[in-house]
C-alpha cells in the first residue's frame, strides 16, 4: 500500500512529506526531475507531470492513496480533473485534495473558481476524498522581508476586512493526518472537508502592528493599491498570474476571508492542537533575520 504525493518539491508538498516521515508507509513523490529532486530519506521519487496523463497513470500503479496538489498554472483545472479521472480509473481508495478557502464565493478569481470546480467533481462522482481549504499562507509573507527591514512597510494589500492566514506547517500536518487515515482504512472512507485557517482574523494594519512588535520598530501598512501590486507582480510572474492575484486581493479587500469559530474548532480537533498564529510566525522570522 502506497501514498503518492504530487507537488512534492514545492512549499506545501515538502511540508506534507516532512509530516509523513517516520510512519511505516511507502511514500512516493511525483516530480518531473527525480534525478535532482531533494526528498526526505525513505521517499521514492517517481517521474511524472500532471499535464501528462500517461505519466500519471504510470506513477499511480500500486498506489492506494493520493495527495493532489495541482500547480498554479493556466491549465490548473484541466490538470486536476484529469488526474482525478486517472486516479478513479486506477482504483485509488483515498484522495486528499488541496483546494482553497473561499472558493465557493470568489467566482471571479480564476484559481479559486477552478479549485471549487474540482470540489464539485469530487462531490458529483462521490470520490473518497478529503478536501482541504487553506487560507492565504502565512509564509508567503517571508517575501516581505526586504520591505519590512529596509522601508518599515508591510506591503501585502490585504485590506481591512480580515484574513485568517494559515501556517504551512499546519497544512502539511493536516494533509498527512488525512492521508494516513485513508491509507490505513480497510475500505474507502466518506468525504470530509476542512478549512485550514489561522486562529486570528487579521487586517493589513493588524499585521503591521504584529511586525512592529516582533521587529522592535515602527512598521506601517503599505495600503490597498492593487494596480501597483499587479505591475510589480508582472516583473516576476506571467501577466495572467499577476491579474489572478490582483483579483484575489481585491476580494480580500472587499469581503475578507474570515474563518468561523466552527472552522477553527474543526481544524483544532484534526490537528490535536490549536492552529499556529501569525504572531508566533513573525517572532520566529524576526529572530532568524536578526541572526543573518
Amino acid at each position: 500500500m502506497t501514498i503518492l504525493v504530487t507537488g512534492s518539491t514545492g512549499t506545501i508538498g515538502a511540508q506534507v512529506l516532512a509530516h509523513l516521515q517516520g510512519h511505516s508507509t511507502d511514500i512516493r513523490a511525483l516530480t518531473r526531475s527525480p534525478e535532482t529532486a531533494r526528498l526526505p530519506a525513505g521517499v521514492t521519487a517517481v517521474r511524472g507531470d500532471l499535464a501528462d496523463p500517461d505519466s500519471v497513470r504510470a506513477a499511480l500503479q500500486g498506489v492506494s492513496t493520493l495527495f493532489l496538489l495541482a500547480p498554479n498554472v493556466a491549465d490548473e483545472l484541466t490538470q486536476a480533473m484529469l488526474t482525478l479521472a486517472v486516479a478513479r480509473e486506477a482504483g485509488v481508495k483515498g484522495i486528499v485534495y488541496l483546494s482553497v478557502f473561499g472558493g465557493e464565493a470568489y467566482a471571479d478569481v480564476p484559481h479559486f473558481a477552478g479549485k471549487y470546480t474540482v470540489e464539485h467533481m469530487i462531490e458529483a462522482l462521490d470520490l473518497p476524498a478529503t478536501v482541504l481549504r487553506p487560507a492565504y499562507f502565512i509564509q508567503n509573507d517571508l517575501r516581505q522581508k526586504d520591505v519590512l527591514l529596509k522601508a518599515g512597510v508591510y506591503g501585502a494589500p490585504i485590506g481591512a476586512k480580515g484574513v485568517s492566514m494559515v501556517d504551512i506547517r499546519d497544512i502539511g500536518e493536516a494533509a498527512a493526518i488525512e492521508l494516513l487515515r485513508r491509507e490505513r482504512a480497510a475500505t474507502p472512507l466518506g468525504r470530509e472537508t476542512y478549512a485550514l485557517v489561522g486562529p486570528d482574523s487579521l487586517t493589513g494594519s493588524d499585521i503591521a502592528n504584529i511586525w512592529s512588535e516582533a521587529l522592535g520598530r515602527d512598521i506601517r501598512y503599505g495600503g490597498d493599491d492593487l494596480v501597483v501590486m499587479e505591475q510589480r507582480m508582472k516583473t516576476m510572474l506571467p501577466a495572467w498570474h499577476a491579474l489572478d492575484l490582483r483579483l484575489m486581493f481585491a476580494r480580500y479587500q472587499a469581503d475578507g476571508a474570515v474563518a468561523t469559530p466552527d472552522d477553527i474548532a474543526h481544524l483544532t480537533r484534526l490537528l490535536g492542537h490549536a492552529p499556529r498564529s501569525y504572531a508566533a510566525f513573525a517572532r520566529d522570522a524576526a529572530t532568524q533575520w536578526a541572526k543573518g
